[in-house]
């Protein structure tokens, strides 16, 4: 007589469908493709992804390769709240991808994590559709990643992302901000909006204290978007322009440091490439900042201090050259297609940075 198997618990029971996390993973290959060039090495079903070095690297003497992690933040939450999720792929790839082109490298490719308490396809794939548009404008490829099921971890419907690149420098161009002194001018190149920092303030200003909903227009403040969409801008990428003028020798020569403005704002970001004996002023009416930073301080009642430790404030990367590259810099950025402003200068000080 045969014997009845037993029917016991199953992975699927304790929340994760493994026959749907394989078609998804299947899925999305063919978007990763849309990113790779002769350098990727393909390999679906491995374990790692593979990206040949030589053929990108011989025209570096002394490659030094550079890498940086990092997430969106609570900015999800916005994504979550107006159902929207094929931009902040892009936030993710923006936020890994400019931190490493101020050190002056090239990205070459990326590798996301993307956890959910459950797949749904059709979210993750425009979350995926963002990171492969961000990847495209970084002229990086996406190599692989890892799209973990979390059933109890993460709310239903709720997912967190965070990303890893590598990119490569030429050891003797790295911009590492050594020969900043006083004297020094700084360039500040727009931001799109809040980016990709600050969004704890953000929420609390807006859902906790204002009680808006992210339908709210916001004519009231000039404004002809609502809340959300001015809230879920996705991060600018700056690879783009910013390798068109390190490729003219002239102004690369005269970018003495870059700066990433992220969580921190201008007051923690730029001390991070001065030297000892420099701090940095800051003249605020030098450039415009977006309204949606006035209507956060407006509502939340906020001072300026606070603010420009919090947020970009319409600065989303800034560069520092001597006096007399100040024109060679503007001009190669202004072909570059992504004008500066001059905001600042450097003075003696103790790595501190002021708005007057």
């Amino acid at each position: 007589m045969k014997k009845k198997i037993k029917k016991g618990l199953s992975y699927r029971d304790a929340g994760v469908d493994v026959g749907t996390k394989g078609q998804f993973t299947t899925d999305i290959y063919s978007k990763m493709q849309t990113t790779f060039s002769q350098r990727v090495i393909e390999n679906p079903d491995g374990f790692g992804g593979l990206f040949a070095l030589n053929s990108r690297l011989k025209k570096y003497r002394q490659p030094v390769l550079v890498s940086s992690t990092d997430g969106v933040g609570t900015k999800l939450k916005i994504a979550f709240m107006m159902g929207k999720h094929d931009t902040i792929g892009i936030d993710l790839v923006a936020m890994c991808v400019n931190d490493i082109i101020v050190l002056g490298a090239e990205p070459l490719f990326l590798l996301d994590y993307l956890a959910s308490s459950k797949i749904v396809p059709k979210v993750l794939h425009e979350v995926l559709d963002g990171i492969v548009t961000g990847c495209r404008q970084a002229g990086c490829a996406l190599i692989g990643g890892e799209t973990p099921e979390m059933p109890g971890f993460y709310h239903e419907g709720e997912y967190d992302i965070a990303g890893f690149v590598v990119g490569v420098v030429e050891k003797d161009k790295i911009i590492d901000g050594k020969t900043i002194k006083p004297g020094d001018v700084v360039i500040g190149l727009s931001s799109s909006g809040v980016h990709s920092n600050g969004f704890s303030l953000v929420r609390k200003v807006f859902f906790d204290k204002a009680r808006m909903k992210v339908s709210r227009k916001l004519t009231k403040y000039g404004l002809q978007t609502s809340l959300g969409d001015e809230l879920i801008k996705p991060t600018k990428i700056y690879v783009e322009p910013v390798l068109k003028v390190l490729g003219n020798r002239k102004a690369e020569k005269a970018i003495k440091g870059m700066a990433h403005i992220t969580g921190g704002g201008l007051f923690d970001n730029i001390p991070r490439i001065l030297p000892d004996g420099c701090a940095v002023k800051l003249e605020k009416n030098r450039w415009a900042v977006p309204e949606i930073f006035r209507i956060i301080q407006d509502v939340g009642d906020i001072n300026d201090r606070e603010m420009f430790h919090v947020f970009n404030m319409g600065v989303g990367m800034v560069l520092i050259v001597s006096e007399s590259d100040v024109k060679t810099v503007l001009n190669a950025f202004e072909k570059a297609g992504e004008p500066g402003t001059v905001i600042g200068s450097v003075v003696k000080g103790d790595k501190t940075v002021s708005v007057l």
